[in-house]
């Protein structure tokens, strides 16, 4: 199960791709003006190269906190190539961006990534088809994937999170099975079965911050099992809480790699600790942090709500633990 970085196994060509690194990633949030809910574009690119600069080895646009069900596709388009020029024109051209991008059907799926590959997208995170739930067996899952993988020009990291999909939680062994496509080059576990990422990693032989392997990335989908991860033979995280404590979660990755495991683990308790204050708050409570600690931020889409001035002191308050360290680093 080989899987090497800029090549599509689609058509057989090889290009040159930026390579995902073991470390921590960020799905990026998407900033909007707080009156017309336009996009903020100098925003968006903003909070892109604070990432970067803060250690994280690439950044995912469209995915769950970007809030790509409440963009057209125009606006995604936007958000994707507004982040690829602001990680360029700050000297983080190596850093690449991966995009969110699932349709219902398989047509559509490859006609959005086509569109994230034309905005500078290099990789996609797609989940399964969940509309039709009653219909999606295992087996229609297993063929959505071969089918998007067999058209997409952009490699595939499948994209398993039972809670933005009706209840789907591809299993491991569904997974591996998946995996042994040649333009399928990863899974994300937001699901935060650790046992079930150890097997997909095992039998993948993924990239770790230790091992080239085959290079199929095996990430944790949330910062409050960082450790745990890589424990787990895990390549990286791509975690919503790095949007707010990215240096933390790198300073855990960093302190485990260097074989320092019990300062890795006692900074895990904090950031998990302080990780599921913003998970509860979810995409309000995240960009009311990043207000609270960095000037901007601003609020969701509607119908997602506004959180009120109370709610937002106590999510600011309710991370400050971790905050103290972010603030530090």
């Amino acid at each position: 199960m080989a899987h090497s970085d800029g090549v599509n196994g689609s058509n057989g060509h090889t290009t040159t791709r930026r390579p995902l690194l073991p470390g921590i990633y960020a799905p990026t949030m998407t900033f909007f003006n707080p009156e017309t809910e336009e996009l903020d574009i100098p925003t968006i690119k903003r909070h892109a190269v604070r990432l970067a600069e803060s250690g994280l080895v690439g950044l995912v646009t469209m995915g769950s906190n970007g809030e790509a069900v409440h963009l057209s596709p125009s606006e995604k388009i936007a958000v994707t190539r507004a982040t690829r020029e602001a990680l360029d024109s700050a000297g983080f051209d190596k850093v690449p961006v991966i995009v969110g991008a699932t349709e219902g059907s398989v047509r559509g799926t490859i006609a959005l990534i086509k569109e994230a590959e034309s905005a500078g997208g290099e990789y996609v995170l797609v989940l399964p088809p969940s509309y039709f739930r009653g219909l999606m067996d295992e087996e229609s899952v297993y063929s959505y994937f071969m089918e998007v993988a067999d058209g997409s020009p952009l490699p595939i990291i499948l994209y398993n999170y039972p809670g933005a999909v009706a209840g789907i939680d591809m299993d491991s062994d569904l997974l591996i099975r998946i995996a042994k496509h040649p333009n399928i080059v990863g899974t994300k576990f937001t699901c935060g079965n650790t046992g079930k990422l150890t097997r997909v990693a095992l039998a993948t032989n993924a990239k770790t911050p230790f091992s080239e392997g085959s290079g199929y990335m095996a990430f944790g989908g949330m910062c409050d099992f960082t450790a745990q991860t890589l424990i787990s033979g895990g390549s990286g995280i791509i975690a919503g809480g790095a949007n707010v404590m990215p240096k933390v979660c790198v300073r855990v990755w960093d302190l485990y790699t260097a074989g320092k495991r019990e300062e890795a683990f006692e900074l895990q308790k904090t950031l998990s600790k302080c990780d599921w204050v913003l998970t509860k708050a979810a995409i309000a409570g995240t960009k009311g942090a990043i207000q609270s600690y960095f000037g901007y931020g601003g609020y969701p889409r509607r119908p997602l709500k506004r959180l009120d001035d109370v709610r937002t002191t106590d999510i600011k308050d309710g991370i400050a633990e971790a905050m103290k360290i972010e603030l530090s680093l």
